[in-house]
């Protein structure tokens, strides 16, 4: 079975792209002319509205961005706000990108005590038995998981991803404002992220790829530049899911140092500007709902040649 890392990398060269659009489906930001079409579930029910207008909009991004990027990040929250009708939008979100020939990896930041664990694992990178027979619940390439209860807690994610070829991103120092709080206090001489990323590089070694890289990953916010270069010596054939980018603010020279000599190592996520580019500079004085498909490609397609340019 192939290694999830050497999957990636197969994709990202195909694409000639470290980019994953993260569909994040903001729903009063999704264009009018999708959810014209399903008005007549609203006063039915609002739930069921509301996730059929999704699931139509993340089939017309992945159109849109397919040609010029291998890999999209759903984040699952945006889908349970509405309810069972939400969560199916998103397994079958998972199975249009797929169709398309992307890698997905499920946002979903799972993790708890073993037993529960597994179960996790099972339903987003695995398999459910059912009796006799195996069915599959969401067909995503990887998931994202949080550390927080020690390392019983992320075995059965480890055995899941290299038992179905799957591949795991583990929360090392995440991009919101106040991560810090937690993820920065120091323990004796390091810092709680550098203890995280220490253990993401061990549990990394059982998962190797031909490539060189590690099927387990970790998430590496692009809005603390200084932390990236240590954390890259810590885990340096790690692959970096890299949030932050554009909306939150980072820019590709931020994210210069998640990337290895080689060209690889980091994927670089972005979401609200590449899937709203019309409501945004500089897109915004050019489209707007009606055209928000062509805004969407030239951002991906811009994004695409700035991290280029840096990899250069």
């Amino acid at each position: 079975m192939e290694n999830f890392a050497d999957r990636l990398i197969a994709v990202i060269r195909n694409k000639n792209s470290p980019v994953a659009v993260g569909l994040d489906p903001y729903f009063q930001l999704i264009p009018d002319a999708i959810k014209q079409p399903f008005t007549s579930l609203l006063k039915q029910n609002s739930l069921e509205y509301a996730a059929s207008v999704i699931l139509e909009f993340n089939r017309q991004v992945i159109d849109v961005v397919a040609p010029h990027v291998g890999i999209v990040k759903p984040q699952i929250a945006f889908y349970e706000m509405y309810g069972w009708w939400g969560v199916k939008a998103y397994a079958e979100t998972i199975l249009y990108a797929k169709e398309k020939g992307l890698i997905v990896i499920g946002d979903v930041k799972r993790g708890d005590v073993p037993s529960t664990a597994e179960a996790y694992a099972a339903a987003h990178i695995g398999e459910t038995r059912i009796g006799e027979i195996t069915a599959i619940p969401f067909a995503a390439d990887a998931a994202t998981v949080n550390p927080y209860m020690g390392s019983d807690s992320l075995l059965p994610f480890i055995q899941t991803a290299k038992g179905h070829g799957k591949g795991i991103f583990v929360l090392v120092k995440t991009s919101n404002p106040l991560s810090g709080e937690f993820q920065d206090i120091l323990c004796g001489q390091k810092k709680l992220h550098e203890i995280i990323a220490e253990k993401t590089n061990e549990w990394g070694s059982a998962l190797m790829g031909s490539e060189g890289y590690s099927a387990i990953g970790a998430v590496v916010g692009a809005t603390y530049p200084q932390e990236i270069a240590t954390l890259r010596k810590i885990m340096p054939k790690t692959y970096f899911l890299v949030p932050g980018y554009g909306a939150q603010g980072a820019t590709a020279k931020d994210i210069k140092h998640c990337f290895n000599p080689d060209g690889l190592g980091a994927i670089i996520n972005a979401s609200r500007s590449i899937l709203y580019a019309y409501s945004t500079p500089p897109w915004k004085e050019k489209y707007n709902m009606t055209t928000w498909r062509n805004a969407a490609e030239e951002a991906v397609i811009a994004m695409n040649k700035e991290l280029r340019e840096i990899l250069t």
